[in-house]
């Protein structure tokens, strides 16, 4: 079942975001099999990086909080808040599913 991940990085802490980014791409790459979608939250003119959008496909909701808790940002202390939120795939990969 999908599951929304939203993170909000601490105030300042783009530095930071920059340092974790490398260990934070590696271990999406070992996780794909759980993520529909992922990027991060940018500001309108597309620079910084303040926090992340991840769509993942888990049996569970503690399959999905157990994805985040490994993931390095959070490991690091980049974000100041999580939410993890059971998620209804209506359209999807441009189609309505529902």
């Amino acid at each position: 079942m999908p599951y929304m991940i939203k993170t909000i990085d601490k105030p300042d802490s783009l530095a930071k975001r920059n340092e974790l980014r490398p260990a934070h791409i590696v271990y999406l790459d070992s996780q794909a099999h759980h993520i529909l979608a992922a990027g991060a939250l940018l500001n309108d003119d597309g620079s910084g990086g303040h926090g992340g959008l991840i769509l993942v496909s888990c049996d569970n909701r503690r399959e999905a909080e157990e994805f985040i808790n490994n993931d390095p940002f959070t490991k690091g202390g980049l974000f100041e808040a999580i939410e993890v939120t059971r998620w209804r795939k209506a359209y999807f990969d441009f189609k309505r599913l529902v």
